[in-house]
């Protein structure tokens, strides 16, 4: 089984640094760790360069991103990872243990939310908590077959093949494009969130404060379960 970390960017020099050096120590490391840029004004692409990682040019928007770095990923299981979430160190091996499993078609790590001010424990334990009442509210009938809905700073991995073939993320989506996937996913097999933490930036919490924020989650949530897409993007402002 060969990995492939894929993490889709726009303007994350800031970010990027942290996540090259934890990277840089993954044991075993991934066959592949593949940056898809959504054409950022700054200095990422040339991070990712320097560190060795491969790079390509996509359309802007993370659905579409993903999109294009699962197309040309060269591994045969792919990890989507956000440019401020830190993975274990035995990530790879995180994830070719879970994938073993021909039961689960989609699975994440468990992510802790904190920062230099410390673990913001509230929006951790809200952010675990969704995973449950999200599809219990939205998705009724895939909470009683036991699917959760798995969110982007969780690092969600699966077989390439069968993101292939489910059809990927819905273009269009700026926000929330991971909750579609596993209400597509959910058609494959079982969905899973394995005790195994990623450190998460709370870089949107600082700047909004943690109510603002966990209300924006959760206001966002609800605009993708009525179907406006069209408006989560406005609701859901960039914090780099």
């Amino acid at each position: 089984m060969s990995v492939t970390i894929l993490v889709p960017v726009l303007d994350e020099e800031r970010a990027l640094p942290d996540l090259v050096a934890r990277l840089a120590r993954l044991d075993p490391a991934p066959a592949q760790i593949l940056l898809v840029d959504g054409e950022s004004t700054d200095r990422s692409v040339a991070i990712a360069r320097e560190a060795g990682w491969d790079v390509m040019m996509a359309e802007r928007g993370r659905a579409r991103q993903i999109n294009a770095g699962v197309a040309a990923a060269k591994g045969d299981v792919v990890c989507v990872l956000h440019a401020d979430t830190l993975p274990p160190e035995d990530a790879v091996a995180v994830i070719e243990r879970t994938l073993a499993d021909p039961r689960i078609a989609l699975a994440s790590f468990t992510p802790v939310i904190g920062g230099p001010g410390g673990t913001r424990w509230i929006t951790t334990a809200h952010n675990r908590a969704k995973t449950w009442y999200a599809p219990l509210i939205t998705r009724p009938h895939l909470f009683l077959r036991g699917v959760r809905l798995l969110f982007g700073d969780h690092a969600m991995f699966f077989r390439r093949a069968d993101f292939l073939a489910i059809g990927g993320c819905t273009p269009g989506d700026a926000v929330m494009e991971e909750a579609d996937l596993c209400v597509k996913f959910a058609r494959l097999g079982r969905i899973r969130m394995v005790p195994r933490r990623v450190e998460t930036s709370d870089r949107r919490i600082a700047a909004w404060g943690p109510w603002k924020a966990n209300w924006i989650y959760f206001k966002v949530g609800m605009l993708w379960a009525l179907g406006l897409r069209h408006r989560m993007a406005r609701h859901y402002p960039d914090v780099r």
